[in-house]
């Protein structure tokens, strides 16, 4: 876990040499500092920031384009503090014109993440699951991502292109965008929300060499594949983007149906991590080091 003193790692060098190793990059997805933790700890490579866990995090509201720029980069920014493993962050449609995206470019890279996705929805944009979905013209998209190219400082910071047009204009046309994404200079391609496993296949076939996300959505329009699966079809990222939200939803549901029920959490306190087990999770061991080397005055 990230050290507040220590050596980091160049967060896009490092996610660079994970997709060119030949296995599948699983990220699950992280809402807040703390899930990006805990996604670390249990040893993954990467951690992916999700716009919809983020939402829920920060506003209790549904995925639908509610957050702006600045607020999506500082939540960026927190999760890169947290952890020393690259971060991998939804940057919606980039929050406006070619000029907004060169902006946003620039403050997700300069907040320390690894990769972002952009994607071809209207703004306000909503999850790539739900319905009611609105894209741009394939060409305004095409732009967004030449524009994303130019503004990145680092080349190494990897460039994701999203199309959400599976859903309004048909498979056919989401891979001529994706295509055409490509073209323009996106380093990863991003078709959102296939619905079939054959249709997963054909994009697959159809970009093999070229390195591709799946989203793992839980719950979503996508059926689940397994990681065997997913790596003879040439995929280069797994993002599993609500894991963590869903399982500490239910998890604080429960406990608090308990409390509510009995008027104390004394029939749970032992099944629930002690406050000292919590602490040093959270990094008081460090920040104890630090304060006998410097003071704490």
């Amino acid at each position: 876990m990230a050290d507040l003193l220590g050596p980091r790692v160049p967060g896009p060098a490092r996610l660079r040499e994970l997709l060119a190793a030949g296995e599948p990059v699983v990220a699950p997805g992280a809402f807040d500092a703390l899930s990006a933790r805990l996604v670390e700890a249990a040893g993954f490579p990467a951690v992916y920031m999700t716009g919809f866990g983020t939402t829920a995090s920060l506003l209790g509201r549904p995925d639908v384009g509610l957050l702006t720029m600045t607020e999506m980069v500082q939540a960026a920014g927190r999760l890169r503090q947290a952890v020393e493993v690259p971060v991998i962050a939804d940057a919606d449609t980039g929050y406006g014109n070619a000029l907004n995206v060169i902006r946003t470019v620039r403050e997700y890279e300069a907040a320390g993440v690894a990769a972002i996705h952009l994607e071809d929805q209207v703004a306000p944009k909503r999850c790539g699951h739900l319905e009611g979905k609105r894209v741009v013209p394939a060409a305004t998209m095409a732009d967004r991502v030449r524009a994303a190219v130019a503004a990145r400082h680092d080349p190494d910071f990897l460039l994701i292109a999203r199309t959400d047009a599976r859903a309004v204009e048909g498979l056919d046309a989401a891979i001529d965008r994706a295509r055409r994404y490509r073209d323009a200079g996106a380093d990863m391609l991003f078709v959102e929300a296939l619905q079939s496993e054959a249709e997963i296949e054909r994009v697959a076939d159809v970009f093999r060499g070229v390195p591709l996300l799946f989203n793992w959505a839980e719950g979503g329009k996508t059926p689940p594949l397994g990681r065997n699966r997913l790596r003879e079809l040439g995929f280069r990222l797994v993002i599993c983007p609500i894991s963590t939200l869903l399982a500490a939803t239910e998890a604080m549901r429960a406990v608090l149906g308990r409390i509510a029920a009995d008027g104390t959490p004394a029939r749970v306190v032992d099944d629930l991590p002690g406050l000292t087990d919590f602490a040093n999770l959270a990094g008081l061991p460090e920040i104890e080091d630090i304060a006998g080397r410097f003071g704490d005055g």
